[in-house]
């Protein structure tokens, strides 16, 4: 394994502050893709488990809890797990009814098959590529048979995606993945990939926009991008 991520050993920055200064070219802020992305969390687990309010769910990498005010109580039970103590102290403080836990980074301190599904948020780009499969094999290995993995990522093909991660400081580390790859990485450990689907074409807070988000799913040009897989 690489050297622990600097989160665990260092004071948690100002996430939300360095996402919008990020994305300050566009007429949105972060918790406008957070509810994106909580809203396609959403649909994966109707589609493809069970419905959402009965389902119990993990997000890892969970940083401040900040997607957690649009997923929690939409789902039965809602855990998040995260190498910085202080972020965790942050989201506790922000989502009391989420259900929170530090991990050291290798091992999530959850059971075997725990989760109706597992979710992980932009947080594969910060794990260094050689520890990659086995970041995807906790994912496995908490996740219930039949249960569900998401892997929401940066898409490098989006021009505005990389303008976005190369002026946050959060993502000075980041590696993107290729959908392909995220794919790859799945199947490896044993994830039947059930859809790759593309988010976030018109940063607009427009209802419309997300009605043309939604039928431009399948293209391969948004800004992120989603993974899910099957545990069989």
């Amino acid at each position: 394994m690489s050297e622990p991520n600097r989160w665990a050993k260092e004071e948690y920055p100002d996430y939300r502050q360095d996402v919008d200064k990020a994305i300050g070219f566009t007429p949105v802020d972060m918790d406008h893709f957070l509810r994106g992305k909580a809203d396609a969390a959403i649909a994966l687990l109707d589609k493809h488990v069970q419905p959402s309010a009965s389902a119990a769910c993990l997000d890892i990498g969970c940083g401040i809890g900040a997607m957690h005010p649009s997923l929690a109580g939409r789902v039965r039970q809602l855990h998040g797990v995260d190498v910085s103590e202080d972020a965790v102290r942050s989201a506790e403080a922000a989502n009391p009814g989420v259900h929170y836990r530090v991990y050291d980074g290798v091992r999530l301190p959850y059971d075997d098959g725990s989760h109706d599904m597992t979710l992980t948020v932009c947080v594969m780009h910060h794990v260094p590529p050689q520890d990659r499969a086995a970041f995807i094999a906790e994912a496995w290995r908490v996740t219930r048979p039949g249960g569900i993995f998401a892997v929401f990522e940066h898409n490098p093909v989006n021009p505005l995606t990389r303008l976005a991660v190369m002026r946050c400081p959060f993502d000075h580390d980041a590696v993107l993945l290729w959908p392909g790859e995220t794919r790859s990485l799945l199947a490896q450990q044993g994830f039947q990939v059930l859809e790759t689907s593309y988010l976030f074409f018109l940063p607009l807070k427009q209802r419309w926009a997300a009605r043309v988000d939604r039928a431009l799913s399948w293209l391969p040009l948004g800004a992120q991008y989603v993974v899910c897989g099957r545990r069989v």
